[in-house]
């Protein structure tokens, strides 16, 4: 980059540089000008893709282009997301179904296709690594990226690196991601909600406490309905306010979460982009189309969670010591129930039996709208495979029944071999 003259920005468009001052700084004529005084400095970057699931299913069938499109379940399941079109009924992620197609009646809703999902974002997590080698994902479709020092990997700042990915992404993978940069992964997160779809949006270190106080509470990541609410009854719902109070007051009051609020709200993060993000749980759920109180239909629908459960544990080679049942009842109560096993395991039979058993007590002629397992507290298979010798023979005989049956589905499908509680709905 020149260095005799002051450049602040450049063109996301064709990428020209932009020179201070320039009234025609570029070629193309895009608007697209991205200018910041700190902009070739910053090296942290938070990506995230706009409404994937849905932006996905657009890009597969191109007469979906302008028509509010939800994923998600039935007419009594949940919006997993939904197209900025969709947004503008009011729509948003988790809203109950029967709400979101009241608000929008004409809304085309597709199913969910994780697989699908997951191999477009996978390929998205490849084409951020070949910008760094640290990225730290947050879930399928969105992840931190530090880029210091591959100015000289790249020939270019790290603001101009990001700016080709996203156009990359946009023409291989055919969705649109989001860019947030800064100086740390709380602000870049902050950063990358601002000009939603397709944006690219800078947070500088010398406007961080004034662009911070600016914001309501609620902009501080992690900060629930009731912490919110807690904080407006004693008064406080800007940013500004917390960043007037006194660390120790904060603490006072809200303990861990005032030391928290108080450092964030000056724009303090210390967190490093680890690449190493633990999964702490595998688990499914299902919502019926119907109320349920059979406590035979609710097991059967419980197996079928407990194989996709077990299925995704032994892909990613994880052992659990806790099993987690959730139910909701029909009148929207949630009820969560855990049981520490005395040898974490990763099988459906185990997940199923300990599930089995804390659904006994509470399926009492209660009506139940969904129903959810999960393995957690896990660890990797190289720790667990240490105490295999000490299983008893009635836990070897499961552990070769289930790899038996994984090696069938694995070559010939999933539908080609079930359990007997699988099969006897047939």
């Amino acid at each position: 980059m020149p260095d005799n003259i002051d450049i602040n920005g450049f063109c996301r468009n064709c990428l020209k540089l932009y020179e201070t001052g320039s009234k025609s700084a570029h070629l193309c004529e895009s608007p697209k000008i991205l200018a910041h005084k700190e902009l070739f400095e910053l090296t942290i970057a938070h990506l995230d893709c706009d409404a994937f699931y849905a932006a996905i299913e657009k890009r597969d069938d191109p007469s979906l282009a302008h028509k509010p499109v939800i994923v998600g379940g039935g007419q009594r399941g949940v919006v997993s997301t939904c197209c900025y079109i969709a947004r503008t009924y009011g729509i948003h992620s988790a809203m109950p179904m029967f709400k979101a197609l009241k608000a929008c009646p004409d809304a085309v809703v597709i199913r969910p296709n994780f697989e699908k999902y997951s191999e477009a974002g996978g390929a998205v997590r490849e084409m951020m690594r070949a910008l760094t080698p640290l990225v730290e994902p947050l879930s399928i479709d969105e992840a931190f990226m530090d880029l210091t020092g591959t100015q000289r990997l790249h020939g270019e700042p790290p603001a101009m690196a990001l700016a080709r990915l996203q156009t990359r992404i946009k023409k291989e993978i055919g969705v649109t991601v989001s860019i947030g940069l800064s100086h740390n992964k709380f602000l870049a997160k902050i950063a990358s909600d601002f000009d939603k779809p397709s944006g690219f949006h800078v947070i500088g270190k010398e406007e961080t406490l004034s662009f911070l106080a600016s914001q309501p509470i609620k902009l501080i990541w992690g900060i629930g309905a009731k912490t919110s609410a807690k904080l407006a009854k004693d008064g406080l719902r800007t940013i500004a306010q917390l960043q007037q109070m006194d660390e120790a007051i904060l603490i006072q009051r809200y303990g861990e979460t005032g030391q928290r609020l108080a450092r964030l709200a000056r724009g303090e993060d210390r967190r490093e982009v680890s690449i190493s993000r633990e999964t702490k749980s595998v688990s499914a759920e299902t919502t019926f189309n119907t109320d349920i109180a059979d406590r035979q239909l609710l097991e059967d629908k419980l197996w079928e969670l407990c194989e996709k459960v077990s299925a995704r544990m032994k892909q990613k080679s994880f052992f659990g010591r806790v099993v987690t049942l959730k139910l909701k009842t029909n009148k929207f109560k949630t009820i969560t129930r855990r049981t520490t096993l005395d040898q974490p395991g990763n099988l459906a039979r185990t997940a199923f039996d300990t599930a089995r058993q804390l659904l006994a007590n509470e399926a009492d002629g209660q009506f139940f709208r969904l129903i959810g397992v999960g393995y957690s507290g896990l660890l990797p298979a190289d720790k667990q495979n240490r105490q295999a010798e000490f299983f008893d023979d009635g836990r070897k005989r499961l552990v070769a029944q289930e790899g038996a049956v994984d090696s069938i589905r694995a070559k010939f499908g999933d539908d080609v071999i079930g359990s007997a509680r699988a099969l006897k709905k047939k």
